[in-house]
């Protein structure tokens, strides 16, 4: 897990946000998505450009998780 990334159950119920804020990762996942620029986002929700890495990092490590191992399809 990212330094920058927090989960708490008594902060947004647990969900994946900027560690001391109550920023949801998928917040600026869906603004990164929606077009926005990094400095826009900077500015409307008061995260760093390492933050902003920090959740496109978190939303590739969760991409890649796997709970089982690949079997072979024939």
């Amino acid at each position: 897990m990212n330094p920058r990334i927090s989960m708490d159950p008594q902060i947004c119920h647990g969900k994946p946000v900027i560690r001391g804020t109550r920023v949801l990762v998928s917040t600026l996942l869906g603004a990164l998505a929606g077009g926005d620029l990094m400095e826009h986002i900077e500015e409307d929700y008061k995260v760093t450009r390492a933050d902003i890495a920090a959740a496109l990092e978190f939303a590739k490590d969760a991409s890649e998780y796997q709970i089982s191992s690949y079997e072979a399809v024939a």
